[in-house]
């Protein structure tokens, strides 16, 4: 009988380790991760932002990205080749210009 109210004793402290560890993890408020900052200029009086990028005559775009205030297109040249034209949108003007190609 003593070993029977030993194991309870035991499986009870056990359960309640559970349970205070459950109601731990739930009343936890977890602080949410801090938003992202933009460095593009937003205009105040809700216009919208408007612009103009030359592109090399018959190029296209295949993709764009969007990290702080630069812009990445991924261009197809007329003549086949890709690109790669990095703008900055804070100051319009482009800042960088890569030709993609395979490595040798």
């Amino acid at each position: 009988m003593r070993f029977v109210a030993i194991n309870l004793g035991l499986l009870f402290l056990a359960l309640m380790a559970v349970v205070v560890a459950i109601v731990y993890r739930a009343s936890r408020v977890e602080e949410p991760a801090p938003a992202a900052v933009s460095e593009l200029p937003m205009p105040a009086d809700g216009t919208v932002l408007e612009g103009e990028i030359a592109l090399p005559a018959g190029a296209r775009i295949v993709s764009h990205a969007l990290s702080g205030g630069v812009l990445s297109l991924q261009l197809q040249l007329p003549d086949g080749a890709r690109s790669i034209l990095l703008y900055d949108t804070v100051r319009g003007e482009p800042v960088g210009r890569f030709a993609v190609r395979e490595a040798q």
